[in-house]
């Protein structure tokens, strides 16, 4: 019997907890390469300079990754590729991989040519901030940089759709790992690459050239065992590829918000003084962490399951399974915000200072970390919530609710940046604090229409974990208090003594707030979701 036939039969599908803690891992694993990645960055281009123009280049196909590989190709793909498979089997979903291949394929395929063909004119509309400063050598920079980087969206869309069928098949590690080549990819280049190039920064934007085609590559064998490596074929007409199409374009609105607001912050980030951009970016990597991990985790487990409940009209497990997310999000995200904030000069110094990287940046870093992590539990949220309304393949709602968000933001900006940039030289702080605002409004928007809508009810004992989690979060923040009170030199110790210092504080604070759960009464099986 082979690989199709026995997709064919019932198979007992691992739970959600289970695949949610395969696909964190994976992903906790790229997260820390991710880390170590940007200390490496730190020490070897530091920010302000050609960093700013690095930074800028990458924001572009660092914010692609996140529409193709965790966002709008797979909420747009997955739920149109579990109803082929629920209705017309193996047969059908091999028929529809094979012309979204061909379709998506070449319309990425000429976009990018177009973008590597007109990489300074794009460079020097992102990069405008510069020109305006008198730094045209960095705007310079950013377009050829983006000629080199840009080609990763192509190879990007289609491991994007190389993880869709997978993740659809319940094999969500896969997928998940295959970020890991891209900092591993962009490690080697900082170390190995700067010494072949007069520009350190131009090896980086190789390494994420290489990057790219190495997750395409990786993910290929995978499929093939399942024989649903897709065989280009070109049929426009065929209703599956039409829907899909039709589906993603509000989908890469819908669920990028975030992640439009935060390029937008980079753009307007030129404008201000030399290391905004730096600024932004390193403090933006460090709340990615907690919400790669976990929010993105969840969201892209629940997607086919919840694709799954909606086709069979099952409404109370589609119900079960997205309280069941939005309490696990919670979970994590209500003390990692809670944390970020209070440790956000311990875990900038520790990670990233260094000669490239003083005193100064690492007081504007913590600025913008604090701003960002205010907004982390709405971040977190809104991939979960978003999930709701592609699972049901509604993306009018989550693309109107993201327009009120962007214009939010923007006037948000205006009404923040501005003023702190004029009067305190920190205007990168109000841009930060700007996205964090349109994405608490953006999040509360979903969750009332997902509740307005009869699409979710909150289930009996909510009143119990709210408190429970304020609780157990208030003595974990006791704890770090505590310890931010004993050690007050981090920028004066070695960075081992930083180390292992932080390592011991979050220890701490994460033993803290793990006891106090299960004196709550909180145990692993009360975080398991009915099976599906």
């Amino acid at each position: 019997m082979n690989s199709v036939e026995q997709q064919e039969k019932p198979t007992k599908r691992r739970g959600l907890l289970g695949s949610s803690l395969i696909t964190g891992s994976m992903t906790m694993m790229s997260r820390v390469l991710g880390l170590v990645r940007d200390i490496v960055f730190a020490q070897t281009i530091g920010a302000g300079g050609s960093a700013d123009s690095f930074f800028l280049a990458f924001k572009i196909p660092n914010f692609l990754r996140r529409l193709f590989a965790e966002g709008a190709f797979a909420q747009a793909f997955v739920p149109v590729l579990n109803e082929y498979h629920e209705k017309g089997g193996i047969a059908a979903v091999k028929e529809l991989v094979n012309r979204v291949a061909a379709s998506l394929g070449s319309v990425v395929l000429v976009l990018t040519l177009l973008v590597v063909v007109f990489a300074p004119q794009l460079g020097s509309l992102l990069a405008y901030g510069f020109e305006y400063r008198g730094d045209g050598e960095k705007a310079e920079l950013v377009g050829e940089l983006l000629r080199i980087t840009f080609p990763y969206l192509f190879f990007i869309s289609m491991a994007g759709m190389l993880g869709g069928i997978l993740n659809s098949f319940d094999r969500f590690a896969v997928p998940a790992f295959a970020p890991v080549l891209l900092n591993i990819c962009m490690i080697a280049a900082a170390f190995i690459g700067v010494s072949y190039f007069e520009e350190p920064v131009m090896a980086l934007a190789w390494g994420v050239f290489v990057a790219g085609a190495l997750q395409m590559l990786f993910q290929m064998p995978f499929l093939a065992k399942l024989h649903l490596l897709p065989t280009p074929k070109w049929d426009w007409n065929h209703p599956g590829v039409k829907k899909i199409l039709l589906l993603m374009a509000p989908a890469i609105f819908g669920v990028s918000i975030s992640q439009i607001n935060l390029l937008l912050d980079q753009v307007l980030a030129a404008f201000m003084q030399d290391g905004a951009v730096g600024w932004l970016y390193y403090s933006d990597r460090l709340y990615e962490l907690p919400l790669g991990v976990f929010g993105v985790a969840i969201a892209t487990v629940i997607l086919p399951s919840l694709s799954r409940q909606h086709t069979a009209g099952s409404g109370a497990q589609f119900d079960a399974t997205l309280g069941w997310a939005m309490r696990s999000v919670l979970y994590i995200a209500v003390p990692a915000m809670v944390a970020l904030f209070m440790l956000a000069e311990p875990l900038i110094t520790t990670l990233f200072k260094s000669d490239k990287f003083d005193v100064a940046d690492i007081d504007m870093a913590v600025l913008s970390l604090r701003a960002y992590a205010l907004g982390l539990v709405a971040f977190m949220l809104t991939k979960v919530l978003a999930t709701g309304y592609f699972s049901r393949q509604d993306m009018k709602t989550p693309v109107r609710i993201g327009i009120i968000a962007m214009v939010t933001n923007m006037v948000f900006n205006l009404a923040l940046a501005i003023p702190l940039e004029y009067y305190y030289q920190i205007g990168h702080v109000g841009l930060a604090l700007a996205t964090t605002l349109s994405a608490i409004l953006n999040a509360g928007l979903l969750y009332r229409g997902l509740r307005k809508e009869g699409v979710y009810q909150p289930q009996p004992g909510r009143a119990r974990f709210v408190f429970t989690l304020i609780l157990a979060t208030a003595a974990m923040a006791a704890t770090l208090y505590g310890f931010n009170q004993w050690f007050t030199q981090w920028q004066e110790w070695l960075w081992w003594q930083r180390g292992y210092r932080i390592l011991i504080v979050c220890g701490a604070g994460f033993a803290v707030y793990a006891g106090a759960l299960f004196a709550a009464g909180v145990r692993l099986r009360d975080l398991k979701a009915r099976e599906v």
